[in-house]
């Protein structure tokens, strides 16, 4: 009796999981997962884009007369940047994640009035430490667009699985919801600085 019981007890948890893969379980994990990994990418790119600014700005600050209110602009943004912490936590948080982004799209407009104000100062773009550090920050941009672009094809993906049948039944029940994406806002000026020599 005791043996028959344990096969039972096998033979039900080699149903369920056979019911669990065969219902999307592990696509799910797997979509969260990358999910995860994309966001990651990103977070390191903002990152390093952080780690660059007050090197540009010493640089900057080094010239003689530099507009001192563009300056403390691009400070200010990047502080508002970096307060916000980067978990992976924050992609399953819609008004977290518009937080984020906005606090992101101020500091590329700060950086894109930088790198406008900077034109007026020749001999500070002239410096090799000034250009070199316009160009990581523009190659840096780019870096974001293409992880941003990763991370929401990651998104698409992963909410067309927890919305399609029948993956969305085990996404019900073990509460897995749709998770949120990068939306463009004009009015935070998400865009990319212009980068001109």
């Amino acid at each position: 009796m005791r043996n028959l019981g344990r096969r039972s007890g096998l033979l039900a948890a080699l149903v369920l999981a056979l019911a669990l893969t065969g219902c999307g379980y592990n696509d799910i994990q797997a979509g969260d997962e990358e999910v995860k990994a994309q966001w990651s990418e990103i977070a390191n790119q903002y990152q390093r884009r952080a780690d660059l600014i007050p090197n540009l700005v010493n640089t900057a600050k080094a010239a003689a007369d530099f507009e001192k209110e563009t300056l403390a602009a691009v400070v200010a943004a990047r502080s508002q940047a970096t307060s916000i912490q980067i978990t992976p936590e924050l992609v399953n948080d819609p008004e977290a994640l518009q937080r984020f982004m906005d606090a992101q799209g101020q500091l590329s407009s700060a950086l894109s009035r930088l790198f406008a104000v900077a034109e007026s100062y020749p001999q500070l773009t002239a410096t090799a430490g000034f250009r070199d550090l316009q160009a990581q920050i523009e190659g840096t941009e780019n870096r974001i667009t293409v992880a941003r672009g990763r991370y929401i094809d990651s998104v698409r993906r992963y909410n067309t699985l927890v919305r399609s049948f029948p993956s969305n039944l085990t996404a019900m029940v073990i509460g897995a919801d749709v998770k949120p994406t990068f939306e463009a806002r004009s009015d935070v000026g998400d865009r990319p600085p212009e980068v001109q020599f």
